[in-house]
């Protein structure tokens, strides 16, 4: 089977309303539990806000050291699933039970496979 990372979006700066929270937090809990159970779930995480990142860069050979995020934009990534599945399509599958869980946008990208370069 191959990896899927599936990649919570959250809106910068924005928080969702407490009861949305509260149900978005059992939906994932669920979730999760569904992805056990069917042998999908590899490894989950949360993240703290964008704010707290820390971007190293090499610019003429030294490595940088800056605080904040690597893009701005209106939303940053805030948690993630890597997940087996059987091919793109149950990946997908996956990733609409996990954005309506999260109620926030959900990014499905395959893992590159072993044999690929």
């Amino acid at each position: 089977m191959k990896q899927y990372l599936l990649s919570v979006y959250h809106p910068e700066g924005e928080a969702l309303a407490p009861e949305v929270q509260e149900k978005a937090g059992r939906d994932v809990d669920a979730l999760i539990q569904q992805m056990k159970a069917a042998g999908a779930w590899v490894f989950a995480g949360g993240l703290h806000p964008s704010s707290t990142a820390t971007v190293l860069r090499v610019q003429n050979g030294e490595v940088l050291t800056m605080d904040g995020p690597f893009a701005e934009g209106k939303e940053q990534i805030g948690g993630f699933w890597v997940i087996k599945a059987q091919d793109l399509d149950a990946a997908l599958e996956w990733g609409r039970k996990a954005t309506r869980a999260c109620a926030v946008p959900v990014e499905v990208r395959p893992f590159h496979d072993e044999t690929e370069d």
